[in-house]
């Protein structure tokens, strides 16, 4: 589809001409509607330019709970009209995902591992061109385990890494591996890190993310059902991960960075630590503690947003 330049207007970021989202797939040109079936949306049964032509801010999560909530936090944080607690969501009509939008900024939940988030990720990039979205800046936020870090720090994805620590992502595709880069932005990276510093009490650190599928065995776990390696095996491996660059863990992270470098759209991953793997695999912090670890990424996000607006200096 050809790219359509208009002119963008608001703060610094945008007083430039933008192209709308990119796909980089021909062969949407011939067809006559595209049904987003995850989303429950479709180019002829909605007005998508009408419904999200305004997204500046994509912020995706695994949990459908914890999007929601982060929905109605944006929704507080930029101080917009009506009741948070009353927030549609705009994919009631599946199971598979949940989505909210909360003036220029658009939150979903992707589920668990590279599969769950990467058909979403194909609908919503299809999504932001069919709605003719333009400078938009994607967030994958969540947790993971730490490697070296104390608890609660958050990790800012320098680049997302595969199990031999390089930044790729391996997709087989008609019985072929096609292999893509997983480098992300670096300007956003460290916009967040600056972020992070106007924060009270605010630990974070930009880093390599080990992205794995699975969340036992994949990532050096002794406590799964499965174990096929000592624990001085682990710990061999986590030093190795460690000397490579990676702060963190978790199932995400090349695909997103992958498909959002493909798609020429500024992406960044900002994942809190819940526990510093060299210490153990189970999480063990309370309830309470983990509510407030697992709202950082969340925070640090709308801080971005809120400056990228002009809301804050």
């Amino acid at each position: 589809m050809a790219a359509i330049l208009l002119n963008c207007m608001g703060n610094d970021h945008n007083d430039y001409i933008q192209p709308i989202v990119k796909v980089k797939n021909p062969n949407l040109d011939t067809m006559e509607e595209d049904i987003l079936y995850h989303f429950s949306l479709g180019t002829k049964t909605h007005n998508l330019p009408e419904m999200f032509g305004d997204i500046k801010f994509v912020c995706v999560g695994g949990s459908a709970n914890r999007m929601k909530a982060f929905a109605q936090f944006i929704h507080k944080e930029l101080e917009l009209p009506g009741n948070q607690e009353e927030i549609i969501d705009i994919c009631e009509g599946t199971d598979r995902y949940c989505m909210y939008k909360v003036g220029p900024v658009l939150s979903i939940s992707h589920g668990m591992g590279v599969p769950s988030i990467s058909i979403m990720l194909h609908e919503l990039i299809k999504l932001l061109h069919h709605a003719l979205c333009r400078d938009v800046v994607l967030f994958r936020l969540g947790t993971s385990g730490g490697i070296g870090l104390a608890p609660g720090t958050v990790v800012v994805t320098a680049k997302a890494v595969d199990y031999s620590f390089l930044p790729k992502f391996e997709q087989v595709v008609l019985g072929k591996v096609i292999t893509r880069s997983t480098e992300l932005d670096e300007g956003v990276a460290n916009e967040l890190l600056q972020c992070s510093t106007e924060l009270q009490n605010f630990p974070t650190v930009i880093g390599n993310t080990l992205c794995t599928h699975d969340f036992y065995e994949g990532q050096g776990r002794l406590d799964g059902a499965l174990c096929s390696f000592s624990h001085e095996e682990k710990l061999e491996y986590l030093r190795k991960a460690y000397d490579a660059g990676v702060r963190n863990i978790e199932m995400e992270s090349t695909v997103f960075a992958a498909m959002c470098r493909v798609c020429d759209l500024k992406a960044a991953v900002v994942c809190v630590a819940l526990l510093n793997r060299f210490d153990g695999d189970q999480i063990t912090s309370s309830h309470e503690v983990l509510v407030e670890y697992q709202q950082r990424p969340q925070v640090l996000v709308s801080h971005f947003i809120k400056k990228r607006m002009g809301l804050i200096v």
